[in-house]
Parts: structure tokens; sequence; C-alpha cells
């Protein structure tokens, strides 16, 4: 920690759970006074735009209401704001905001005020550009070296850099083997970008190669650069850092060479135009911004490095010069010269807390107090050490927490129905069957002290529903007795992962040292019958996919292991049985006469697992009541992994066929009420028209779209 705090020369506290990262804040006389001072523009992630003017507050006060020159709610969340010559015919400084799917650019201007309220601010959107992919960041200089204005190179979120000549679009392109976008920097020396791609590498493209580059708005750009046409992106160079970069930044040192400054999650990097390294310094603690400025000392460079220990750090290369304390975490920082105040540091943390500050240090006006001189008795000192130790024995051995077991305050117990339900309790089915039954469950909770705030939770895998799934209790005097009753039921047509539900309850316990309860949670597991989602069916001799289970016991007959799928003329038939799953397929399963072995076979692969655990479950259940315990299950051929992955496969198809019917819908619709647009006009009209074929094509369109 140190011991230098920054000296607060204005704060203030933006908004209400507002939140800000390193592109929210900048620093330019963007009103173009022209006296030299520089306002300070935040964005919030909420769509706030706020312009300030601070002036130092007094000791005991705080920011004053003419502090803050304009506040507009844009709607959208602003990313990223930066100050420059946006505007054709003019080297005004305007102001531009980056939203996720829109970048504006506003002119910022104050009219003189006649009250004591002072000058009034507004701003004028000058124009704006409509994203087709959502921005990431963006950077701005006098790309191609034009002189008097300032060009936009805006990234998007899957690595595609959209140029804007001020009020026109320039061009877009992909950049090669993009896959997260990275911190990106202009360096007008050598007319190129610099950005740190995905494999943790400082990438340099010069503008010229991105100009005469592929176009990225055509559809067939990867496959003509498959087949070699055009020209394609080439990489000015790089330089492998091995870790991520948080911020990239460039200073110029002379006429002739300029230094790019890179903030890694360990370390800071100082590189030249050619991608050598200058210098790099491993940091002790993670940063979580930085500002490079030109140091006083010739040859040198001085970086504000701010850290998520509050402390901002001051390197001059790779001396650390000084330390400072800051009362949050930066993550961006400023430097700015406010009210003839030159070096004022402007940081900003993520949940709005703007503080301008200068460094310095304080005297120390603390002076400890005289220690009084008494003489000790050291008999009323032994009196006091037992009284002590033996009110930490008794609290020891009563405990904050009460001894007794958590069971003993509540104990929940579940019943779940032998039988399914005369009448079936499911609602809003999608599975398609004739009739889906449905099973009782009763939970019965049973307490011995009082308790507060007790709530039932009941969980059941999907596609399983349960009527009602939350209950409250009162339990305001000791043994009580509740039960709540509920019932499940297949909802969809297809199977559950499994049969067991979980009765989750959540409760306080008051006691003397806390009367508000400890808050504490016991839980309850039953499982569902398998009669819930599969009836007796018949049994198949042939199907696509088998599973073979080897025990180390004789084999049960399985009108003994499953007495609920039997009827009567299946005696003959001991060793196989037919299931048919509500979803529609069929499961068979066949226990062998001769050997130890259990064969599951279905046409669907997925619909396996719940017979196999099943039949693992109740040949346990089987075994203990006999007293057996060491019978098991093992499986000795390969493992189906090529099934596993044809279903995912089958899966992800199903998806993208979706997706697929969907945007045809979207489109079909659109057609739609293109239709009826064109038809209500053409009803409306006072002279009536031909209908040109129009209600034919309503017709087809509407035919398409049911």
């Amino acid at each position: 920690m140190s011991l230098f705090k920054a000296r607060d020369w204005w704060s203030t506290v933006l908004g209400e759970k507002e939140e800000f990262d390193q592109g929210c804040l900048c620093l330019a006389d963007v009103d173009n006074s022209g006296n030299g001072q520089d306002k300070i523009i935040v964005g919030s992630f909420m769509g706030y735009l706020r312009i300030f003017n601070p002036h130092s507050v007094k000791t005991g006060g705080g920011p004053q209401a003419e502090d803050l020159l304009l506040e507009v709610h844009l709607r959208d969340p602003v990313l990223q704001v930066e100050v420059g010559k946006f505007v054709s015919g003019t080297e005004m400084l305007h102001l531009a905001v980056l939203h996720s799917r829109k970048l504006c650019v506003y002119s910022v201007s104050g009219t003189l005020g006649n009250v004591e309220h002072g000058n009034q601010y507004q701003i004028k959107l000058m124009y704006e550009h409509h994203l087709q992919r959502t921005a990431c960041n963006m950077t701005y200089g006098p790309f191609g070296g034009i002189k008097g204005r300032d060009l936009i190179c805006i990234q998007s979120m899957d690595g595609m850099l959209m140029v804007f000549e001020q009020e026109s679009y320039a061009f877009g392109r992909f950049l090669p083997g993009s896959l997260l976008p990275g911190p990106l920097a202009y360096s007008p020396r050598t007319d190129s970008f610099i950005t740190v791609s995905s494999c943790r590498q400082v990438e340099s493209y010069k503008y010229q190669v991105l100009a005469f580059a592929m176009d990225a708005d055509k559809k067939q750009e990867m496959e003509q650069q498959k087949l070699g046409s055009g020209k394609r992106l080439v990489v000015d160079w790089t330089l492998n850092i091995g870790e991520q970069a948080l911020d990239i930044c460039i200073i110029p040192l002379n006429q002739s060479a300029s230094s790019v400054f890179v903030l890694g999650e360990r370390n800071f990097f100082c590189l030249k135009d050619n991608g050598q390294i200058r210098f790099m310094k491993k940091l002790d603690c993670s940063p979580s911004c930085f500002l490079p400025y030109c140091s006083v000392s010739e040859g040198t460079i001085n970086t504000l490095v701010g850290n998520h220990s509050r402390v901002l750090h001051v390197y001059q290369d790779v001396t650390l010069k000084w330390a400072t304390q800051l009362p949050h975490v930066p993550v961006a920082v400023r430097v700015g010269s406010l009210h003839d105040l030159k070096g004022v540091i402007v940081t900003l943390s993520d949940d709005g807390h703007l503080q301008c500050s200068y460094l310095g240090t304080d005297p120390s006006l603390f002076q400890a107090p005289k220690v009084e001189s008494r003489e000790l008795n050291y008999d009323e000192l032994d009196v006091e050490l037992k009284e002590l130790q033996k009110i930490i024995k008794d609290v020891k051995s009563q405990g904050v927490w009460p001894l007794t077991e958590q069971e003993d305050d509540l104990r929940v117990s579940a019943a779940v129905s032998s039988t399914l339900d005369s009448v079936s309790q499911a609602t809003n089915v999608e599975t398609g069957a004739d009739s889906v039954p449905s099973t009782t469950v009763k939970i019965t909770l049973q307490n011995r002290v009082v308790l507060q705030k007790v709530k039932l939770s009941v969980y059941v895998q999907p596609p399983l529903q349960s009527t009602c799934d939350q209950f409250t209790f009162d339990f305001t005097v000791p043994d009580m007795t509740s039960t709540a009753a509920f019932s499940v039921y297949l909802r969809r047509s297809y199977m559950p992962s499994e049969l067991e539900g979980n009765a989750v309850v959540s409760y306080s316990r008051p006691t003397d040292r806390n009367p508000d309860g400890i808050p504490r949670v016991i839980q309850c597991k039953f499982r569902l019958p398998l009669k819930l989602i599969c009836l007796p069916g018949q049994p198949s001799k042939t199907a696509s996919h088998k599973l073979t289970i080897d025990t180390n016991k004789s084999p049960v007959s399985l009108l003994g292991l499953f007495p609920d799928f039997a009827s009567p003329s299946d005696d003959d038939q001991v060793n196989v049985m037919g299931f048919r799953l509500l979803g529609g397929s069929r499961v068979t399963l066949l226990a062998s006469r001769t050997s130890q072995r259990y064969r599951i076979q279905s046409e669907q692969f997925e619909d396996l697992w719940l017979i196999t655990n099943e039949l693992i479950l109740r040949l346990q259940e089987h075994f203990e009541k006999q007293g057996t315990k060491d019978f098991a299950c093992s499986f000795s051929g390969c493992v189906p992994l090529q099934e596993y992955f044809d279903s995912i496969d089958h899966h992800f198809e199903l998806r993208i066929n979706g997706e697929k019917l969907e945007e045809l819908l979207a489109e079909r619709a659109v057609q739609f009420r293109a239709i009826q647009r064109r038809l209500l006009t053409r009803f409306r009209d006072k002279t009536p028209a031909p209908l040109q074929h129009l209600d034919t094509l309503l017709d087809g369109t509407y035919k398409q779209v049911i």
C-alpha cells in the first residue's frame, strides 16, 4: 500500500448502477473554446453522455451544478468516445460516439447565459453511420497521410475493420485468422494499424495494404482467397508477447521515430516502429489501465499504470518513480489541463467514480496520545482474565451455531404413489400421445423447533413437469406436520435424462444470538416410476442399436424385475420384455437363458439409457433384498462413441434447419405485410385501379406462411 494518496482536486459519482469501460473516458477541448482547457467527456453502457468542466472543490464542499455542462441520454450503450476533426470542410473538433450498431458524430457548442445558471450547452448530430456488424472499439487519425481531417476505423466483434472517410463509408476488411477482437491503435508515422490478435501476438497492418486488399463485403471472399484471386491482406510485422493485451497506445518520440506501448495482463511492452522490443516491464499487480505520455527527460517515456490494488504507478521507462493510492480501481486514466492546472490525472472506475487528482503528500497531523502511567494490580487482572476465559469456554461449548443436527430441526420425507393417477393431471402436453399418465408425489415436513421462511422447491428433469413446484409453510410452534402433494407428468415427446426428482427446503432457524434466523437448506430425493414415461409394448427382434450388460450373478426373471410391465400372456416369455416410450419408439429387453447377460436394443440410440439405468437399479435392489453384497455390472464392448457423435450431429443439423425455417418465415411475413399495404392503398383509392394479381400473390403468400 502506498504511503502517498492521490490528492483529490475534484470528484463525483456518475448516475446509479451504471457501468463504464476504458473507452468511455476522453479529455479534449470539445466545444472549441480555444482557451486550452480540456473538458471531460464520459459515456456509459446505459447510454448516458456527460461533459464536465470541473472547478476546484473547496474543503468540505462537493461538485457544483455548473461543473456538468451537458447530460443527454442516447438510448444505445456508449462503447467509446473520441474527439477529432471528423467533419469535412472544417478543422473544428467534433465528438464521435460509438454504439454497438451505430457511429454518431456530434458538434458540441455553448451559448452565453444571461443568468447565474451559466452557459447553455447542446449537441447537434452532424451525421451517423449504421453498422451492419456489432462494433467493439475504434481508432482515428489521418489515414493515408491526409492533412486537416481525421478518418475513423471501427473494429467489429468478428474481426472486421470498417474505415469511414468522415460522412462516407470507405471499405471494410477482415483481419486474417481473427477469433476475438483486441485493442486497436493507429500509428500516424508508419500509417498502420496495430492490434493484438487472439493468438497473443501484436500485429501491424499498413493502411495502403488494407485499402488495396480484397473487399470484405463480397460474400465469396473466403473462396476467392483460397483460389488465389485478388490481393490478400498481408501483415506488416508480428511480435508474440505470450499474453492477452488490455490496451495499446502509440507515442511519438521525435520526427523520425515513435513507440508502441502494449499493456498485457502481467507486463507492459514498449516496441519500435518495426516491432522490435525496446523494453518490457513485469508488473507486480494485475493492471487495469495505463497511459504513456512524454517525459521531461529527453529520450524517455513516462507511463501511468493503474492496477486492481487501487494503486497508480508512475514509470519512467522501466523505473518506478512514484506510487499513489486511489480510492477506486481505475478502468481508464487520462491526463489533461483543467483551469490552468496542467497534468491533472483523471481516473474513471467501472461503477462511475470519476476523479481529478494530482500527485503530492500531506503532513501527518496525527499525534500518539500519552500513555497513562499507573501501577498494575495483578490480582484484579487475574480475576478479570478468569472471567473472560469462562465466557470464552461457555461460548465454545454452546457455539454461536446450534450444535443440534440439521435434520433434527426439520425432517423431510417423500412418498411416490405406487399407482398412476386415476385421472391424469397432465396439462399443455406436447407429446402427441392420446393420453399421458401422471403420478402423485407427497412431501411431508415435520419440525422440532420454531422455523421461519420455510419454502419447498421441487425440481424434476425436463421434459418432466410438476403441477406445482413452489410451496410455503408456517411452523410457528414445534412438532408440526405439513404435507405438500403434486403430480408429475411428461410434457414433451423426448426422454428425460433421469427419473430422479429433488425436493429442496430452505428455512431460517432463529437463535438467541440471531433472532432473524440462520439460513439453512435440506433436501430429499425421490424416484419416479418408469411407467410415467413408457408403457408395456411388443418386443422387437431386430434393432439398429444394441447394448449388452454383463453381471456376476445368475440371470433374474424379467417378470420379477418388472412386475408393473408384466401381463398374463407373458408367462411363456420370461426372458423378453418390450417397452413403448410415450415419444413413440420401442425398446426391447432380453435376458440370456444360459449366460449372465442382459441385452437392451432399440431403433433410437438415445432411448437405451433409461431402460438400462432402470435395469441396473432394479437388479441392485433385487440382490440387496437377498442379502447379496458383491453384485456388480460391467460392459465389455466398445464405447458407442460414433452413435453418440451422430446424435450430436443430428441435433446440430436440426438447430440449423430450424434457424433457416425461421428466416424463411420472417421473409414471407415481411412479404405478406408489404402486399397487405399495397392492397389497402388500392382499396382506399377513390378511383378504382386494377389489382394486378395482388390478391393471388396475397393468397399464395398466406398459404406459404401457414
